[in-house]
C-alpha cells in the first residue's frame, strides 16, 4: 500500500511515516518511480509506534523496543536486554507518578466542583450510580 492508504488506515499524517521511516520505526519498499510501498502488516506496526509514542517513549527507545515485541503476525522476537528493560522500568515507575498526580488533580477539581454547586461527593456518586 502506498503512503497515503496507511496514513487513512492509521490516522497518522503522511508526513509522521515519513519521520517514522527516518528514525527506523518504519520500513518501506520503493517503487522504480521512488514511491513508498508498506506491507499490510505495516498497519500494526504504526499503532503499536503510536502506542509507545503515548506512553512517552521517546522515539530511540521505541527502536531499541521494537524487535521484542511480537508482531500482528506472530514473527519471532528478539529477546531485550537488562538494560533495555531497566529504561522500561524506570518508564513505567515515571506513567505510575504521572496517574497518581492526575487522580490527586481530579480529587481536587471534584471538590472545587462540589462547592460551587454545593453537591456532597456521596450525592455525585449517588447520580452516577442511578
Amino acid at each position: 500500500m502506498g503512503i497515503g492508504e496507511l496514513a487513512r488506515r492509521t490516522g497518522v499524517s503522511e508526513r509522521s511515516l515519513r519521520y517514522y521511516e527516518q528514525q527506523g520505526l518504519l520500513a518501506a519498499e520503493r517503487t522504480s518511480g521512488g514511491q513508498r510501498r508498506y506491507p499490510e502488516r505495516a498497519v500494526h506496526r504504526v499503532i503499536r509506534v503510536q502506542e509507545l509514542f503515548a506512553a512517552g517513549l521517546c522515539s530511540a527507545k521505541i527502536v531499541e523496543l521494537l524487535p521484542c515485541i511480537r508482531d500482528e503476525d506472530g514473527g519471532p522476537s528478539e529477546v531485550a536486554t537488562p538494560w533495555l528493560l531497566a529504561d522500561l522500568a524506570v518508564e513505567r515507575a515515571r506513567l505510575d507518578r504521572m496517574i497518581a498526580q492526575l487522580e490527586s488533580t481530579r480529587e481536587v477539581l471534584d471538590q472545587v466542583i462540589d462547592a460551587a454547586t454545593g453537591d456532597s461527593p456521596e450525592a455525585r456518586e449517588g447520580e452516577r450510580a442511578a
